[in-house]
């Protein structure tokens, strides 16, 4: 089934995103970006063989004049051929995205800037702060005593949009349902040794100040790389967290979600500031995006459900993300019109909100 004409028109927000590479990648680089694993395997055969390679091959390698599924060895000869800047450019404009947000603070030196990002694509951006990254740029340059102040300022300079933790990756979701003490922080602090913070006090408590900022916070849920243990990042373990935090009256957003986008469905049902969207998921399950995508509409009401690509390094992903989404978004849209459980004005409503109208209002864009 093809894409609905008015889903094809729609301006879309990705309101969780990364930058793009700087520099050409080498065919083991491209293939890492593609998928979640830490590189290809000697045992498992390369990852243009999965669901996500297959869209490259499709999808991607029209836009740079060569046929549909042409191999991998022509496609990236021919990428290869053109300048990063050209590549980029092109898989961006095609997106159709009109505002990144952008979590700038995993691997910077590597990735354009949201400025450049922005630039590139002819959109425009906005940074998100990722809380792990901050903590950790301002713990070499402040005592424990200023560390708290520090932080605080920080988050209520308004530079950002929002914020998102990536408790997911350091101590799970299992966070509590009540504010750590700027005692606890102080002492917490003291006792960090190391660059990489996995603090659960710390992490705690940066997500409770972001909230008390006014920032949107975001977490990582679920799919993830090998740095996570999977059982930790079910976003059920964060309902004492959400319970405590629902008369603060901030958005909560859950990104991901896969395998545990059902859950995240029931979390942004029940509690008054939760949302959630599919993210990576939508690209990396390729052809079979549609089937997850109406699994993850079950029970979240509509205007709780957002869009996002997580796009990081390679810019077919941002292309995909956004083609993979407007085609699930259609395929679900079509069969609700077909079963006559909404109007076509209501399918017109449903598309807007969830392309963007939902991100503007919770980001207050």
């Amino acid at each position: 089934m093809g894409i609905l004409p008015f889903v094809a028109e729609l301006a879309l927000i990705d309101h969780h995103c990364h930058g793009v590479l700087r520099v050409d990648s080498t065919r083991s680089e491209f293939e890492s970006l593609l998928l979640e694993a830490d590189g290809v395997s000697a045992l498992g055969g390369s990852f243009f063989d999965s669901a996500l390679g297959f869209a490259v091959r499709r999808w991607c390698a029209p836009l740079l004049d060569l046929p549909r599924h042409a191999s991998a060895e022509a496609y990236l000869e021919r990428r290869n051929s053109l300048h990063i800047t050209e590549v980029s450019r092109t898989f961006l404009m095609a997106s159709g995205i009109h505002t990144f947000l952008v979590d700038g603070g995993f691997q910077p030196s590597r990735l354009l800037s949201a400025l450049e990002l922005s630039s590139l694509a002819g959109a425009v951006s906005r940074d998100i702060v990722r809380l792990e990254h901050l903590a950790e740029e301002l713990r070499p340059s402040v005592s424990a005593a200023d560390f708290v102040p520090s932080v605080r300022a920080r988050l209520a300079s308004g530079g950002a949009v929002g914020a998102k933790s990536v408790a997911a990756y350091r101590v799970g979701l299992e966070l509590p349902g009540s504010r750590p003490l700027d005692s606890e922080v102080e002492a917490a602090v003291r006792a960090w040794s190391g660059e990489r913070l996995a603090d659960p006090v710390l992490i705690a408590w940066l997500a409770w100040e972001a909230l008390d900022a006014g920032l949107p916070l975001q977490f990582h849920v679920g799919y993830g790389d090998s740095d996570i243990d999977l059982h930790r990042c079910d976003p059920s373990l964060l309902t004492p967290f959400l319970r405590a935090t629902s008369g603060l009256g901030v958005p909560v957003l859950l990104l991901h979600n896969y395998p545990f986008h059902r859950q995240a469905g029931y979390l942004a049902q029940v509690f008054p500031h939760v949302f959630c969207d599919l993210g990576l998921a939508t690209h990396g399950l390729g052809h079979q995006a549609s089937r997850v995508f109406a699994e993850a509409l079950e029970i979240v009401p509509y205007g709780k459900f957002l869009f996002s690509t997580d796009a990081f390094g390679l810019p077919e992903l941002y292309y995909l993300g956004a083609l993979l989404f407007r085609r699930a978004l259609s395929d679900f849209l079509s069969d609700g019109l077909r079963r006559d459980a909404f109007l076509e004005e209501d399918a017109h409503r449903i598309a807007r909100l969830i392309a963007s109208e939902n991100a503007a209002r919770v980001y207050k864009l």
